[in-house]
């Protein structure tokens, strides 16, 4: 949203380039749509690569085909109107498989016949091999062009919908993917750019725009998958390491354990073990007094009070640890429909749950200045924890 403000606030009130930067304009959407490009596929990202090549041909098949004549140059904005947002639909329907897989080769002949026809169409009059009757066919009332046809207008519907669509979260995730919100976002500048395709500075502010939308996006997601834990969606370890370094000489560090988690796992399968730590993550992701949740690998946590003593802490943690002790989770019986409606309608019923308590043990200890580092101050943390599960575990320990 912030690069499509700045974009258009840049084009209405930006100033004119001199004389000598006059090409500059033109030169930057490949730039940035060739980064994007690159960036995409050095991450791995198939969608975002689609779209960025996609938008990257098309802009320069239409600044080669304003050279050679109003026909080509029509033929070649029908042409990118209705082939990226089609190329991007495709490629948010079918799974996300990265750049680098064995069916790459689907996409290179798509994208090689997709250059061959517009070739082909926009050199409609000029030899016996491309024929005239590509000549009316832009005239008819769905493909009439300039500004985006209906057909175009509806592909960019129904792809920037299904970027939406996929940038809503699912759990366990709570915030919307980079990736498709920049997709969406990409596309809606494009779709900017293509209405505004009589005037130049327009087209090329916004074809610029959203290169760099989907080498952000890219980068944001890369950040994300680095730094965020995919199973609970709390900060990794990763995070945590990053965020040592910056912590001051009055902290707390709290370790937290979920207590006999070998025996879900062996008892009732891995899929119900993951389901304790999404829960337990979600608990300790709303601990208050400032804490900060990580998960720190397998069953371990850990939750860091900066600014605040051990004793301050460890009111807000004996809360989190009695809300996780009260909450029963719920087991889906074997019998029970896997249709959700009908399992909702017979809950409680004729199928009865079964339900599992989880609990926790969390060991705190404060970081005594400067001096003491930050891994020390876990490796304090550490011990009260084995101290919490020695105790009895369910409780919080100093």
């Amino acid at each position: 949203m912030v690069i499509l403000s700045a974009t258009a606030l840049a084009v209405s009130a930006g100033p004119s380039l001199p004389p000598t930067l006059s090409g500059l304009p033109v030169l930057v959407p490949y730039v940035v749509l060739l980064a994007a490009s690159a960036i995409a596929l050095w991450f791995n990202r198939g969608r975002a690569f689609i779209a960025a090549v996609s938008m990257f041909a098309a802009y320069a098949g239409y600044r080669y085909a304003l050279d050679l004549g109003a026909f080509s140059a029509k033929a070649a904005y029908t042409a990118l109107v209705v082939l990226v947002p089609a190329n991007v639909l495709v490629a948010l329907a079918l799974p996300e498989r990265g750049v680098d897989n064995h069916h790459n080769h689907r996409w290179l002949l798509l994208g090689a016949a997709e250059v061959l026809l517009v070739l082909w169409i926009a050199s409609a009059g000029r030899s016996s091999l491309s024929g005239v009757a590509w000549v009316g066919v832009f005239d008819h009332w769905a493909l009439h062009s300039p500004p985006t046809p209906l057909v175009g207008r509806i592909l960019f519907a129904l792809a920037f919908g299904a970027a939406m669509w996929r940038a809503h979260p699912k759990p366990p995730a709570t915030v919307p993917r980079a990736l498709d919100i920049g997709l969406a976002a990409a596309l809606a500048a494009f779709f900017i750019a293509a209405e505004w395709v009589r005037t130049p500075s327009v087209f090329n502010a916004f074809m610029t725009a959203a290169g760099a939308l989907l080498l952000v996006a890219v980068l944001q997601e890369t950040h994300r998958l680095a730094f965020a834990d995919e199973l609970t969606g709390l900060p990794s370890r990763r995070a945590l390491q990053e965020r040592l370094p910056g912590l001051g000489p009055v902290c707390a560090v709290a370790m937290a354990d979920v207590d006999h988690f070998k025996k879900f796992n062996d008892t009732h399968g891995h899929d119900i073990g993951d389901q304790v730590l999404k829960l337990v993550a979600a608990r300790l992701a709303e601990v208050e007094g400032g804490g900060m949740a990580f998960r720190y690998g397998g069953e371990e946590f850990c939750v860091i009070f900066n600014g605040r003593t051990a004793d301050e802490a460890f009111p807000h943690l004996e809360a989190i640890r009695a809300s996780i002790e009260r909450y029963q989770m719920a087991i889906r019986n074997e019998e029970r429909p896997r249709d959700p409606k009908e399992g909702t309608r017979l809950r409680g019923a004729t199928l009865p749950q079964k339900v599992l308590s989880v609990t926790i043990s969390i060991g705190v200890a404060d970081r005594e200045g400067l001096e003491m580092k930050p891994a020390e101050a876990i490796k304090a943390a550490d011990q009260a924890l084995y101290r919490a599960k020695e105790g009895g575990r369910n409780r919080v320990s100093r």
